[in-house]
C-alpha cells in the first residue's frame, strides 16, 4: 500500500503541537523523529478478553478442543508475507497490508476484568491517590479541536470508570451513545419547546449560572462542569445530531458494514469525518455467542460468530476510510483487556492471559504491512519485541502528533501523559 502523508495544519495550534511533539521525540534515545500526522483514532474494544491464538496470532490447531492446547481454527495467509490470521478473518486477511498486528503486548493484570480494562484504557494500574484519565480523554486534552460543534471523545459501549477523564476534568469526558439511530437524549430538545421558549430558558439559566460561578470562582470542579455544559449546548446543533442519519449512506454500504456492531463502526466513520478526535466502539453484543469475548465454557464454541462480525465490519471500515481518503488520517486500533491461553478449561473454554496478547493497529499514516513481536508455540510468552501498555499508548499519541512525555497536572502534581512509554519506532517512516 502506498501511504499519502497529508499536512496536519487544520489550525496553527495543532501544527505547533505536532512540531513540538516531533522535536521532543527526536531527542529520545532512538535519535529519530517520529512524524505522526493522524488526526483521529477509532478504537474497537473487544471487552472480555479476545483470544489472540484464535484470531491474529494463530498456532497449532487443537486436535480435541480440550486436552490439546492450540488455536481453535485453521489459519489463512494474509497480505503480509509470512503472517497468518484465523480462517474467520477472511475479509481482513487481504487488507492486512494496511494493518500492523502487535502480537507481543503484555501486562501482569489478569485477575479481574475491570482492573485490566482500566489498565488498557489509562495505561496505568489503579491508584489510591490519583484517578488517571482514559486514552480518549488524553487525546481530548492534548489535541486541539478540529470542530467545536462535534465532541472530541465519543463512547459507544460500557461507560465504566476506565473511560473517565480522571484528573483532566469533565470537559474531557466522553459523549455516551446508547444507539446508532439517534443522538444523546439530553441533547435533543422536546418538540413542545419552541425556539422562543428555549431562548428564555437559556437567558434565565445564564443569569443564575453567572451568579453561582462568581461565588465559586476559585473552584476548578465548578469551572469544569460549566465548560462541559457549554459544550453540551454546542453539540445540540445539527452538525453533531445529523451524524446519526445513517440512512443517508448508500444502502449497499450500510449492508456491507453488517450488524449492530458494524453500524457502530459506520457511525464512528461519520463522527471522525466531522471532526471527532477519538471514538471508542465497543463490541459488546453478547447475544451472538452467549458470553461475548469472555469465552469461558460454552461461549468459546460460538466464538467464530463474533470473529466473523468483527471481520466484516473492520474490513469494510478500512475500505470505506480508504475510499474517502481518511485512512492515513485515522488510526484504527483493535484492543482488549487481556488475551487467552491456548489451553482449555474443563468445559472447553479458555481462561485469562496477560503475558502475551495481540492488539491490531491500522491506517494512521503508519508503516503498515508488518507484524510486531512474536510469541512461543503456545502463545503464552513473548519471544521477541515485547510491547508494554505504556509503549502502546505512546505509539498512539505519537501517531497523532502528540507528545507522549508531555506533563499534565493533577492539581499541582505533574503527571506524564504516559507511564514512561516509548513509541514503536518501526511503525514510523
Amino acid at each position: 500500500m502506498q501511504h499519502n502523508r497529508r499536512d496536519f495544519l487544520h489550525t496553527s495550534a495543532a501544527a505547533t503541537s505536532a512540531l513540538a511533539a516531533s522535536s521532543l521525540l527526536a531527542n529520545e534515545s532512538t535519535g529519530s523523529a517520529l512524524q505522526g500526522k493522524a488526526e483521529h483514532c477509532i478504537m474497537i474494544w473487544l471487552g472480555g478478553g479476545a483470544s489472540q491464538a484464535d484470531m491474529f496470532d494463530p498456532k497449532h490447531v487443537t486436535e480435541d478442543g480440550l486436552k490439546d492446547p492450540g488455536s481453535a481454527y485453521p489459519a489463512i495467509d494474509t497480505a503480509i508475507s509470512g503472517v497468518q490470521v484465523c480462517e474467520h478473518l477472511k475479509h481482513t486477511a487481504p487488507l492486512m497490508d494496511r494493518c500492523v498486528p502487535i502480537r507481543s503486548v503484555n501486562h501482569d493484570v489478569i485477575d479481574e476484568h475491570a482492573a485490566a480494562a482500566y489498565f488498557m484504557h489509562t495505561g496505568r494500574p489503579t491508584s489510591g491517590t490519583i484517578v488517571y484519565p482514559s486514552i480518549g480523554s488524553l487525546v481530548s486534552k492534548m489535541a486541539e479541536p478540529l470542530n467545536e460543534l462535534v465532541p472530541q471523545y465519543v463512547l459507544m459501549g460500557n461507560p465504566s470508570p476506565a473511560r473517565e477523564p480522571g484528573f483532566l476534568g469533565a470537559q474531557h469526558g466522553y459523549i455516551y451513545l446508547t444507539e446508532t439511530k439517534s443522538g444523546p437524549k439530553g441533547l435533543t430538545r422536546p418538540a413542545r419547546i419552541t425556539d422562543e421558549r428555549h431562548q428564555r430558558r437559556l437567558e434565565m439559566l445564564e443569569k443564575m449560572r453567572a451568579k453561582y460561578v462568581d461565588e465559586h470562582a476559585r473552584e476548578k470542579l465548578i469551572q469544569d462542569y460549566v465548560a462541559a455544559m457549554d459544550q453540551g449546548f454546542r453539540l445540540s446543533g445539527p452538525e453533531f445530531m445529523n451524524v446519526f442519519e445513517l440512512d443517508r449512506e448508500p444502502a449497499d454500504l450500510r449492508e456491507a458494514y453488517g450488524d449492530e456492531f458494524g453500524q457502530r463502526c459506520l457511525l464512528a466513520r461519520r463522527l471522525i469525518e466531522r471532526g471527532s478526535r477519538f471514538v471508542e466502539v465497543s463490541f459488546n453484543l453478547n447475544f451472538k455467542n452467549g458470553t461475548g469475548w469472555d469465552t469461558h465454557r460454552e461461549g468459546h464454541q460460538n466464538q467464530h460468530l463474533l470473529i466473523q462480525s468483527l471481520d466484516q465490519a473492520f474490513a469494510t471500515l478500512i475500505q470505506d476510510l480508504e475510499e474517502k481518503r481518511l485512512l492515513d488520517k485515522t488510526l484504527l486500533m483493535i484492543s482488549t483487556e487481556f488475551g487467552r491461553p491456548t489451553s482449555f478449561d474443563s468445559l472447553g473454554g479458555r481462561g485469562h492471559q496477560g503475558t502475551a496478547f495481540s492488539v491490531v493497529l491500522a491506517g494512521g499514516g503508519l508503516k503498515t504491512g508488518q507484524a510486531i513481536g512474536t510469541t512461543d508455540e503456545l502463545c503464552k510468552q513473548v519471544v521477541d519485541r515485547p510491547v508494554s501498555v505504556p509503549d502502546l499508548f505512546a505509539t498512539l499519541l505519537a501517531t497523532m502528533g502528540l507528545n507522549p512525555h508531555e506533563e499534565l497536572y493533577a492539581g499541582s502534581r505533574p503527571v506524564p501523559a504516559t507511564d514512561g512509554g516509548k513509541p514503536i519506532q518501526e511503525l514510523f517512516a
